[in-house]
């Protein structure tokens, strides 16, 4: 039983050992040593290299490492097999964590104090609202994004999701598709993007998008927080958008060309904070004891869990 690992190298060494050690049976491979072909029923990977998997005859599941599959789904000759996405408890709380932490920057304007202090002014904003005069606008409405509205709730913010498909939760008002997106954004002085890459979703954060924010809110102009995926946004709508004030901060953990470029504009205004695609990154131990449970309840007969909807892209 032989699994390939195709990560680019990334970190591949490491899921490598940790496969090993919680299975000493299993026979893992790291991308181009790939020994004989035939014999690879399983493969784990992070942006492959085109092609690669349609090389496998014998393939029988691809994990994704991550929540994300856009990587993987862009291959035109990916194999129609079940895909299993990364799901876990560490990478959900580290997700929310980061929604929370840019959440609360805003609201109580630590850019504003940040550049008070480069200034050496004592300086209090009297613009300072509560979470519970906040509203948020949570977009996606997943494993990540319900985890995040829940611990919004208890933080006190007017909490609100927006989704494809309309969902239910507890005292959060949902909207959802084309009706319910323009009420969802005229409520939302915070708006928090966990959108997966789509066809549907790519260019979705763009200025007809972000004109549609709450301009009444009591912070002063609405903020965009992007942890999903970078091809979601158009940043040079967000760019003209803090300009004209129709925007008026933006945390971004994702880009449309990664790394940043270093020429981009976004690095150095004054208004946006950059955070290198880290909001949550996927922990080697629990990658490697989540996949090697998934490959159990495979060879097990079991069904397995997380499987993306190839047409969804999710």
């Amino acid at each position: 039983m032989a699994l390939l690992i195709a990560t680019r190298k990334i970190r591949a060494d490491c899921f490598a050992k940790g496969l090993i050690k919680l299975d000493p049976n299993l026979d893992v491979r790291v991308w181009p040593e790939t020994g004989n072909l035939a014999e690879i029923r399983y493969a784990l990977v992070w942006k492959p290299k085109h092609g690669v998997l349609a090389t496998l005859p014998n393939l029988e599941v691809i994990f994704s490492i991550g929540a994300g599959v856009d990587h993987v789904l862009s291959d035109p000759d990916l194999p129609d097999l079940p895909l299993v996405r990364f799901v876990d408890p560490n990478l959900t709380m580290r997700m929310t964590e980061y929604v929370c932490l840019h959440v609360l920057l805003h609201q109580r304007r630590m850019l504003d104090y940040a550049e008070l202090q480069r200034e050496k002014t004592w300086k209090d904003w009297s613009q300072q609202p509560g979470a519970n005069e906040v509203r948020v606008g949570v977009m996606g409405l997943g494993v990540l994004g319900l985890d995040a509205v829940e611990k919004l709730k208890m933080l006190g913010y007017q909490v609100a999701g927006w989704s494809r498909s309309q969902k239910k939760i507890d005292g959060v008002e949902c909207f959802s598709g084309g009706d319910g997106l323009k009420p969802f954004l005229a409520r939302t002085d915070i708006l928090v993007c966990l959108l997966p890459h789509t066809p549907e979703t790519e260019g979705f954060l763009n200025a007809e998008l972000i004109s549609s924010l709450a301009q009444d809110g009591p912070l002063p102009g609405p903020v965009l927080i992007n942890a999903g995926r970078g091809r979601v946004q158009v940043e040079a709508d967000i760019l003209e958008a803090l300009e004209d004030g129709s925007l008026w901060e933006a945390s971004l953990d994702v880009f449309e060309e990664e790394p940043l470029p270093a020429s981009s504009p976004l690095w150095s205004h004054p208004r946006v904070v950059i955070t290198p695609h880290n909001a949550s990154i996927s922990d080697d131990r629990a990658v490697c004891r989540y996949f090697s449970e998934q490959i159990a309840r495979h060879e097990g007969g079991e069904p397995l869990q997380n499987v993306v909807d190839l047409k969804q892209g999710y």
